[in-house]
């Protein structure tokens, strides 16, 4: 297990690991336990929200040896769930559709299916990103979608369900699966600095899921950066690490920069963030993180007093010093100027991408930012 990646050391085995995705694991429990087991399942959802992670559960949990009527979660113990779990099981299929897609491959499945399982119960096909299987691919799997023999369980995963034809959607049962919140991917996060033995601060662990973008998966990726990072130090991770780590901008460069708005400096404003360009500062991340500060003085503002850095979830990443000047930042705002700042940036960042001088857009929102009425 040393050599495994975390999101791989650590992907859930048991249906009571699972996170985020409570919906989910209640259906398929109730109908594991009760023996109604469908022939077809659709999971959508995210990249990172567990959707392979469960069909794999589905699979050991269906063809698990030891376990009694009426329960729903695998042993793994037995022989069946142990090959399933080492990547050895002979009657669980995956396929990637991405680079199987073709009308051949899914031949190939069709004719495949009709043989009964080697060893187990069900014969399993995992179809990850079955979006993009080919249009003669998709009606191929059609009608064994339909009418499979008694044996076969299909789970189909996609992150755009969008794509999909509407007569494979119909003959699955769909689960939505959705993106993790922040304490939930933090809580995950801890409890594997737990097992590894690894001291961590909070809000370091707060940063690294804020760039997950909701995907545990994405957040287990970066952890196993950061304590790659820090197996040569003897102490405990900062968020320091983690924003070198990262590559993120120093919140304290856009608190500053943020003074110079709400103080309708706007020369000073440009002067700082062409000096901070000229030093090698990626402007693309700076925009990113200035609108994110931005968003969390707009959450603060309509909270009001009752906020405390650990009050609201959405507030994160930030250690006490910053969260005070964010503040004091705050009580000169207007609830109606942070929203048309926070605009004039977006717009800003997009434009950014175009621009044949990359400051320029930003600079263009600085001197509207700062003429606007307080």
């Amino acid at each position: 297990m040393a050599n495994l990646v975390l999101y791989r050391k650590y992907r859930p085995q048991t249906f009571a690991e699972i996170i985020g995705q409570e919906h989910v694991v209640k259906t398929l429990s109730n109908a594991i336990s009760s023996g109604m087991i469908s022939h077809a399942y659709l999971f959508s959802g995210p990249k990172g929200s567990g959707k392979t992670t469960i069909a794999r559960l589905v699979a050991k949990a269906v063809n698990c040896q030891n376990r009694k009527e009426g329960k729903f979660e695998p042993c793994n113990q037995c022989l069946s769930c142990r090959e399933i779990n080492e990547g050895k099981a002979l009657d669980l299929i995956e396929i990637d559709a991405a680079s199987h897609r073709g009308i051949d491959e899914i031949r190939e499945l069709r004719d495949g299916i009709r043989f009964v399982p080697t060893k187990s119960k069900y014969k399993v096909f995992i179809i990850d990103e079955c979006h993009q299987l080919s249009k003669d691919a998709a009606n191929a799997l059609l009608k064994t979608l339909e009418e499979p023999p008694g044996h076969a369980i299909f789970v189909l995963a996609t992150t755009e369900i969008h794509k999909m034809i509407s007569t494979i959607i119909s003959r699955c049962q769909r689960f939505d699966f959705r993106k993790l919140t922040l304490p939930e991917i933090i809580k995950r996060l801890e409890n594997i600095c737990q097992k590894e033995k690894v001291r961590i601060e909070k809000p370091a662990l707060e940063l690294i899921a804020l760039n997950s973008s909701g995907s545990l998966r994405d957040a287990e990726s970066l952890l196993d950066q950061a304590l790659t990072f820090a197996s040569t130090f003897n102490r405990e991770l900062k968020a320091e690490d983690i924003k070198d780590l990262l590559g993120l901008v120093e919140i304290e460069l856009v608190s500053k920069f943020t003074d110079f708005l709400y103080q309708k400096k706007s020369i000073e404003a440009i002067n700082f963030l062409n000096e901070i360009a000229e030093k090698g500062l990626d402007l693309q991340e700076f925009s990113k993180s200035l609108i994110n500060y931005l968003r969390q003085a707009l959450i603060l503002r309509l909270i009001g007093e009752a906020a405390s850095d650990s009050a609201n979830p959405i507030i994160t990443g930030l250690t006490k010093e910053e969260f005070t000047k964010l503040q004091t930042q705050v009580a000169v705002f207007k609830e109606n100027e942070l929203q048309k700042i926070i605009n004039l940036f977006l717009e800003a960042q997009n434009k950014m991408k175009y621009s044949p001088i990359p400051q320029l857009p930003l600079e263009l929102a600085i001197i509207e930012a700062t003429g606007l009425e307080q």
